[in-house]
């Protein structure tokens, strides 16, 4: 087994153990392209793992920058062999370098603000953390329509930012960080206190609600244009759409219980939605 070999399926098991949604899209690709999007995902993965489970996350995370700034000059800036399977994605692709830039960018975000006042902020943020990782695949997914499919995919982050949001709340209480957009809280007359107190009623359903018909309204411009996507690719995109979107409902259901409880699409569910894609 060559080096990129081993390299490749160190990411593949990355995305496996973190996100089973976007493993599961994505296994119907071609294999290059599956293990090309593999490799973009262990390195967004490594920029959020520094700034959730970091110890010095600001000093690691400058470090990783350094690293990514040696990587670019086509330098494996380490061991790690995320940077080996990358660096051949960046060899078969033309990457959106500034996509990656972004990226962390928008996890560095997370080191200094933790409140999020108005759905300009909320999108704002999205796009730095989710979308960016869209315009990283589309050289993989859609090399001749990257342009053309450059603002739906960014929709497509935000939706799906919008959607972990709205399912994380709860979670990132506990961090001290509140994305959903206070402004619209108190326009409901629900304070952040209420917020911290768990308390589902009818104004806090009313604003969950209003970021999950955004959320939902950008999912639509998404796959508007899921034909400028090559057959093998429209698949895995409309999958990760459609389980993601999933979610929304799943939350519905479940009372819009997101203080205690993690929602997630249930693998009969999941069967499902790609059987009807």
């Amino acid at each position: 087994m060559t080096d990129l070999t081993k390299a490749y399926l160190h990411c593949e098991s990355i995305i496996k153990d973190h996100s089973k949604t976007f493993y599961k899209a994505f296994m119907l690709l071609p294999k290059e392209k599956k293990q090309a999007v593999w490799a973009v995902y262990a390195f967004c993965r490594q920029v959020d793992d520094i700034v959730d489970e970091g110890r010095d996350p600001k000093e690691e995370l400058f470090g990783f920058k350094q690293s990514f700034a040696v990587f670019l000059k086509d330098q494996l800036p380490s061991q790690d062999p995320m940077w080996l399977a990358l660096q051949d994605v960046f060899r078969k692709y033309e990457m959106d370098v500034q996509a990656f830039h972004d990226m962390i960018t928008g996890q560095e975000m997370d080191l200094y603000k933790k409140l999020y006042y108005t759905e300009e902020e909320v999108l704002h943020y999205s796009y730095h953390v989710a979308s960016t990782v869209g315009l990283m695949l589309l050289p993989i997914l859609a090399p001749n329509n990257k342009e053309a499919l450059r603002q739906d995919a960014i929709a497509l982050g935000q939706a799906m930012q919008i959607t972990n949001i709205l399912r994380d709340i709860g979670e990132d209480l506990e961090r001290d960080r509140i994305y959903i957009p206070i402004e619209k809280l108190e326009q409901a007359g629900y304070s952040t206190e209420d917020l911290k107190m768990h308390i589902v009623n009818n104004k806090f359903i009313s604003v969950w609600e209003d970021m999950a018909n955004k959320a939902e309204k950008l999912y639509e411009q998404a796959m508007s244009s899921i034909d400028l996507y090559p057959l093998h690719s429209r698949t895995p995109v409309k999958g990760a759409a459609y389980l993601y979107r999933a979610i929304l409902g799943s939350i519905r259901k479940k009372g819009y219980s997101v203080f205690k409880m993690k929602h997630y699409v249930s693998n009969e569910e999941k069967r499902e939605i790609i059987s009807q894609i």
